[in-house]
């Protein structure tokens, strides 16, 4: 009972049902109280008995209505001092307050005043009747309205209330901060950043959530690198018997198969390697070999390897040159592998290079005229042996991993990659790397 005390009382569930119950409880309190003391506020002004100023001047107040009475001059009265007054005979049936509830069938006689009044009571309430000239003239205290005493009782019962809201918002939202930060680590783990742990602090049902969700990316994180150095293994154990394979390839007859045998090593070996400078650049501290260079410059010495091509490259540079602090053989891996692309894919159409600037940015676009992605496959494209055509052999398409070396070469600088295509149309992929 000890143990299960203090966990009931630091549950989530819990702390949420007080807060409600909190906010209800005051609600009613403050709304019971506001209501109680303008009642008891109106009661003092109803059961105060009539004035004795109107006691001795009824004849008066008589007197000014007049016989038969002048209704303007009566409520004129009326309104002067602040009473309810009613006018009954056979053609007459007024009352200064349309508001008024008193009901005069019910009145109980009290007392006698004098030889044409008398009070009678109705309810808690005094009223004066005078009788004459065939009229009858019932006088009484007009129903309170709201002072500013009631006002201000209003006012600070509202005032309590939003104040008790407010705080009720402030509370929940402190309550419910975790989700907010559970939030944001979640999305950090969904792009890829697999160290980022979100910091627990509380001891509830959200820390339980958070510590799951912490240990969940430590066992994600965990397979991944496992199957990562597991790839690596076995990249560096293939470079040797593909070395082996090679010199065993020199000491044949030239022939098709020789050739054909050549070519397949070859493959394996370039797999080899773009398994191997995947696997580097995906480590969080990836190393980049880094010098100054004419971004723009750079990039049409590239492009001069590629002038041969049958269907053409077009080569669009900016007026004025940017200097940028780049791995050049990486950036060259990465022209290469979107610029082969284009031309596998291009049909003999032309391919357009356009390096342009803006405040922030290099941007080097490269667009075919070729058949283009359709939209299933164009979010996956840059994922790691990802291909649109399954049954593609060397001759239409390679492994799958150039796109994604493409991705791992951005981002390693610090930019991104994205790939905008039309099927039917072509293929624009677009590299954004930062100035500075």
């Amino acid at each position: 009972m000890k143990l299960r005390l203090p966990k009931i009382t630091g549950s989530l569930y819990f702390r949420l049902f007080l807060i409600f119950s909190g906010t209800v409880i005051f609600f009613l309190i403050t709304i019971t109280l506001s209501l109680r003391q303008i009642d008891e506020n109106w009661r003092r002004e109803r059961l105060n008995p009539l004035p004795v100023f109107y006691l001795d001047n009824v004849r008066l107040i008589i007197d000014a209505i007049g016989i038969p009475p002048n209704l303007e001059r009566a409520a004129q009265l009326a309104e002067d001092l602040s009473l309810t007054i009613i006018i009954r005979s056979p053609y007459i049936n007024w009352q200064s307050d349309d508001q008024s509830d008193l009901d005069i069938s019910s009145a109980v006689f009290v007392r006698t005043l004098s030889e044409e009044a008398e009070m009678l009571a109705v309810g808690s309430e005094q009223v004066i009747r005078v009788a004459r000239g065939g009229y009858e003239y019932f006088l009484n205290r007009k129903a309170p309205s709201l002072s500013d005493y009631d006002y201000a009782v209003v006012y600070i019962g509202l005032g309590f209330a939003i104040f008790i809201l407010l705080s009720n918002y402030l509370l929940v939202q402190r309550l419910m901060d975790p989700v907010r930060r559970l939030r944001q680590g979640a999305e950090k783990i969904c792009e890829g950043d697999l160290g980022y742990r979100v910091e627990v602090t509380r001891s509830d049902e959200l820390g339980e959530l958070t510590e799951s969700i912490n240990h969940m990316a430590d066992s994600l994180q965990s397979m991944l690198e496992a199957k990562r150095q597991l790839l690596l293994a076995i990249s560096h154990e293939l470079r040797t018997p593909v070395t082996r394979a090679k010199l065993q390839l020199e000491f044949m007859e030239d022939n098709d198969l020789k050739e054909t045998l050549r070519d397949d090593i070859n493959e394996i070996d370039l797999l080899i390697s773009d398994l191997i400078e995947a696997e580097r650049l995906s480590t969080q501290h990836s190393a980049l070999i880094t010098d100054d260079v004419d971004f723009a410059d750079y990039i049409q010495m590239l492009a001069q390897q590629y002038q041969d091509y049958e269907g053409g490259l077009e080569l669009r540079l900016p007026d004025e040159d940017r200097a940028m602090h780049i791995d050049k053989l990486r950036l060259r891996l990465l022209f290469a592998n979107i610029v082969n692309n284009a031309i596998r894919h291009g049909r003999n159409r032309p391919v357009t290079v356009n390096v342009s600037f803006n405040a922030f940015e290099a941007v080097l676009q490269i667009c075919d005229q070729g058949e283009g992605i359709s939209a299933e496959h164009l979010k996956h494209v840059s994922e790691p042996f990802y291909r649109v055509d399954n049954s593609r052999t060397r001759n239409t398409g390679g492994f799958g991993l150039g796109l994604y070396l493409c991705n791992l070469i951005a981002e390693a600088h610090g930019g991104r990659m994205l790939i905008d295509s039309t099927p039917g149309k072509g293929t624009c992929v677009s590299i954004f790397l930062p100035l500075t």
